[in-house]
């Protein structure tokens, strides 16, 4: 899809947003249009990195205490993987149409072309995909809403090479080619998400729609072995990836060889040292300051590095909550032009919360999932 759209004369930017549709179709296991979106784009003409942060918020109905009550009625103490608890604004539509009008060629009726004609007419489901829905397929059916009618065929998950329709996605994409993401955020669409959550439990309102806006936000970057690697800054996690080279700077990788014992190990503990960063200090930079400067700072990392010894680590303080099968789908274009574009997009866990509202052909999010409980965080 996205070589067709370049094709059409398309740009990078338009690829990568042709394709991310077709991906939350034909994937809908890692991504779609009920999730988040984090992408870095190369501008050729102005020579320049651009970031931007398209992920939503938590609902504002959705209080401290009103959750605590939840999860007390629920007899848990985490929220919940799936349901309405977890669900926070899709920030995916506005950060296409945002990246679009900054950076974009073709129109969006264009771009989304080819998702909608496969979301009508079809298409065979590949192996892996086919494996994870139908893992996901009994935990999800329990859920209020449209999962079953639009993610399974007589009920169960389709088969690898099986054709799979959504034609609810494909009217709802076809709008938003039509009327643009104002449809999404302010129209039908959100007006049809307010209604079912008002009489579904849920939180998520059109207020909270209104208010979404994506973010442009500088990347930031260290240097490893001459190289410069970029990354966004939080709320997203992209900058531990920058503290663990920082780290592995210091040890004399090449040497020890690929895959041995001492690269491996020092890999993993690298990762041990940050995780732990990333779970006390990584946080909402609306609510709070993050050392970032210092995080990535080689000093801090040579002082880190001093806990990396010859024995595996196992008795780090931070970090209570272990994700088991959280995963996301990764693409990058580029153009003749030089245009480039790296982007993640997801549901956050699988097909996320399971809660689809009747007709449109998506499920949302669960990213609330990993946000924490302490008020004090």
């Amino acid at each position: 899809v996205g070589i067709d759209i370049l094709k059409q004369g398309g740009n990078a930017i338009d690829a990568a947003i042709a394709a991310n549709a077709a991906l939350g179709l034909m994937e809908p296991t890692g991504n779609g249009i009920g999730g988040d979106l984090f992408a870095i784009i190369w501008d050729a003409k102005s020579q320049q990195l651009y970031g931007i942060n398209g992920s939503g918020r938590s609902p504002l109905g959705l209080s401290y205490q009103t959750l605590k009550q939840q999860l007390e009625t629920l007899n848990t103490s985490a929220i919940p993987a799936y349901g309405m608890l977890p669900i926070s604004v899709p920030g995916t539509v506005d950060a296409w149409f945002t990246m679009h009008e900054r950076f974009g060629r073709l129109s969006m009726d264009k771009v989304l072309t080819p998702a909608i004609s496969y979301a009508k007419n079809g298409f065979p489901v590949s192996e892996l995909i086919a494996y994870y829905w139908d893992l996901s397929v009994p935990r999800l059916s329990k859920q209020v809403g449209d999962f079953v009618n639009t993610f399974t065929i007589d009920g169960k998950a389709p088969k690898k090479g099986e054709i799979f329709k959504n034609p609810s996605l494909a009217n709802t994409l076809q709008l938003l080619a039509d009327k643009g993401r104002d449809v999404f955020y302010k129209g039908e669409i959100a007006d049809k998400i307010d209604a079912f959550m008002k009489t579904n439990g849920g939180y998520l309102r059109k207020q909270d729609l209104l208010n979404h806006k994506s973010e442009w936000v500088e990347p930031l970057s260290i240097n490893y072995r001459g190289y410069d690697i970029w990354e966004l800054p939080p709320n997203g996690q992209g900058i531990a990836a920058l503290q663990m080279l920082n780290i592995l700077e210091l040890y004399d990788l090449k040497s020890f060889g690929f895959n041995s014992t001492e690269t491996l190990h020092l890999m993993t503990e690298a990762k041990k040292l940050v995780f732990e960063d990333r779970a006390k200090l990584y946080i909402d930079p609306d609510f709070g300051n993050i050392p970032v400067k210092k995080l990535l700072s080689k000093s801090y990392a040579k002082e880190r590095a001093k806990l990396i010894s010859s024995r595996a680590n196992n008795s780090l303080s931070a970090g209570t909550q272990m994700l088991e099968n959280g995963d996301t789908v990764y693409l990058t274009t580029a153009d003749s032009e030089g245009n480039m574009v790296s982007l993640i997009q997801s549901n956050y866990c699988g097909m996320g919360s399971g809660v689809v509202v009747p007709g449109l052909g998506f499920g949302f999010q669960d990213r609330g999932e990993l946000f924490s409980l302490d008020p004090q965080h």
